[in-house]
């Protein structure tokens, strides 16, 4: 089974995402910051994170950067509701980018396109 972190500050955010990822087939894992995230990616293998940006403790810029350093493989979408980074070459080494919206429809399709494009490079 594929193994997703979501990274979401918001409580009810994550666990919406958690809950719709989990019925689309997925094994999730949740944290609730940075910080959090890249203790769970040193102790667990995931096969994609899903970043939000801004979070307390430590934000998904600097989180992407400290996951990457440990795992250059670990497939990651920046979820978002701030557009403006997309210009931050930092964002850039994330495998999407994807605005936030109350429709899930395109996290999904750019999740499943990911890991298609992870298991073909394999």
């Amino acid at each position: 089974m594929t193994k997703i972190l979501v990274v979401e500050d918001e409580q009810y955010q994550r666990e919406l995402y958690a809950l719709e990822l989990k019925d689309e087939g997925y094994d999730v894992d949740q944290a609730a910051n940075g910080k959090d995230a890249v203790e769970l990616v040193k102790t667990n293998k995931y096969d994609l994170v899903i970043l939000d940006i801004r979070m307390p403790e430590m934000d998904g810029i600097e989180a992407l950067g400290k996951i990457l350093s440990r795992d250059k493989k670990i497939p990651i979408i920046i979820y978002t509701a701030y557009s403006n980074y997309k210009s931050n070459f930092m964002t850039w080494t994330a495998d999407a980018y994807v605005t936030k919206s109350s429709n899930l429809d395109e996290l999904k399709n750019k999740i499943k396109e990911v890991l298609e494009n992870r298991s073909k490079s394999k």
